[in-house]
């Protein structure tokens, strides 16, 4: 079953490659959507594919990459809409927000 998530992450996960690792790891699991920086130092994503893949990013964003330290993660349903624009199988670095 296909999902969409959107998911705030919270901590030191600005500078510490997340977003570079976010996409590698999204890229791997076949997963369409996009990474981004936040002005109030989260970090965004965006993400939908298959349900069981879709929680295997979610699982490791809790963790993130080796420097990153995360404190908090929300996740939230996606309109299933929100990422049609986004070919399947591609996962961006979008600009700062």
């Amino acid at each position: 079953m296909t999902v969409s998530r959107k998911i705030y992450i919270s901590g030191r996960v600005q500078g510490v490659f997340f977003r570079d690792s976010t996409r590698q790891v999204a890229t791997q699991l076949g997963l369409s959507g996009g990474v981004r920086n936040l002005r109030d130092g989260r970090v965004e994503v965006q993400v939908c594919g298959e349900e069981n893949q879709v929680e295997k990013l979610i699982n490791w964003l809790e963790t993130g990459p080796k420097l990153a330290k995360v404190t908090t993660i929300e996740v939230t349903e996606l309109d299933s809409d929100a990422l049609a624009h986004v070919p399947a199988g591609q996962f961006a670095i979008w600009p700062t927000q």
